[in-house]
């Protein structure tokens, strides 16, 4: 059984992408006049979304002077609330979308997205509210995904996972008439409502126990790709760990995409390079297990020969031999964790401090050497 079976699950089907603004138009405007969006009645308010939010959801924090002046603007300019953000604060049955900018094919190929799954499904199966999944229909139609959401105003809020740092739609999102929290860190949105997990301090952690309990000198690290915040996290915690060991370290660095086979490429790259590494620490599980078959096919033994380390605990880290001593994240508990959020956002209620961090910690397998006492 897949770990998203048996849940609640709408998976909205793909539509070809055409180019140009094609954001959602308000319900009654005059044909060629842009959609009100929630940043509009802030901006002529001089308060945040999120206060305006909190107004037209009655909200005790908010005082009746600033919520008149709320309505008032809001029948000035003749913003439309999202239907459905309306039925989910008055307990009727709505939805709620998890936008993933990439194929469906990758999506549901890969353990981390379906833990999400797991966790968002089980926070909102609780409040009968039903999950739209959003993915491209391809690579080459990046904003679809978004497009689909805005378009259809089916859901009363989303999800975003895995956005890179360079996705201009995920500002379009936060700026549309809807409550968005963000997986992930996003330190170029700081007033955004996010969780995500401490990769700095987790690669950080692996990294040192590379150097400290093994003695390991010589590291290399497939990262993946370098336009998501998480990869970049990943190696800053590697290289911090590396300049602050007290004794010298030299390390190599080959980027991979998060696929086993960017892994084993990344490998092969280092083996050639860098003949005498001792360790590779791969930025994900795939990567390793993919890192590990090019070492097999050297005939190079893990660990008598090179230490391996990777990144997440999924699943794939406790199937190989031997297993591989990796970084856990919580990623279900992302997912309800994002969820939870979500739905305060839709009554009204802003978290404070906007961005929520989970800890992370290290599993001990057998791919590093004997575990040190």
């Amino acid at each position: 059984m897949s770990p998203a079976e048996g849940q609640k699950v709408v998976a909205l089907q793909s539509l070809s992408s055409r180019t140009g603004d094609r954001s959602p138009r308000r319900a009654g405007a005059r044909s060629g006049k842009a959609s009100i969006t929630l940043k509009d009645v802030a901006a002529a308010v001089g308060i945040s979304q999120s206060a305006v939010s909190m107004a037209l959801a009655d909200h005790p924090r908010i005082g009746q002077a600033r919520k008149d002046a709320v309505r008032s603007a809001v029948a000035e300019l003749g913003y439309v609330p999202n239907s459905a953000g309306r039925a989910l604060r008055s307990g009727r049955s709505a939805s709620i979308a998890i936008v993933v900018p990439n194929t469906g094919q990758h999506v549901f190929g890969h353990p981390y997205f379906m833990h999400l799954l797991v966790g968002i499904t089980a926070e909102a199966n609780a409040r009968d509210v039903a999950v739209m999944m959003s993915t491209n229909p391809d690579e080459t139609h990046g904003v679809a995904a978004y497009e689909r959401v805005l378009r259809s105003q089916a859901a009363s809020g989303a999800i975003i996972a895995s956005a890179s740092i360079t996705d201009l739609n995920v500002n379009r999102m936060l700026d549309a008439a809807m409550p968005v929290v963000l997986i992930g860190r996003f330190p170029h949105q700081p007033g955004a409502v996010s969780v995500g997990v401490d990769d700095v301090a987790g690669a950080g952690a692996i990294t040192r126990h590379l150097i400290d309990a093994h003695g390991l000198r010589r590291i290399a690290h497939i990262s993946g790709p370098l336009d998501h915040q998480t990869a970049i996290d990943r190696y800053e915690g590697f290289c911090t760990a590396l300049a602050e060991s007290d004794q010298p370290c030299t390390h190599a660095l080959a980027v991979g995409d998060f696929s086993e086979e960017s892994g084993r490429a990344a490998a092969r790259q280092v083996l050639d390079s860098m003949s005498d590494v001792q360790a590779i620490f791969a930025a994900n599980d795939e990567m390793a297990y993919g890192a590990l078959l090019e070492l097999r096919a050297r005939r190079l033994k893990v660990p008598e020969d090179l230490a391996l380390a990777g990144y997440d605990d999924f699943g794939v880290s406790r199937l190989t031999t031997p297993g591989i001593t990796t970084v856990h994240v919580p990623a279900e508990d992302l997912g309800r964790r994002a969820a939870a959020l979500l739905f305060d956002l839709v009554g009204g209620v802003v978290p404070h401090p906007t961005h929520t961090v989970l800890p992370v910690d290290i599993t001990m397998r057998d791919s590093c050497g004997p575990h040190p006492d």
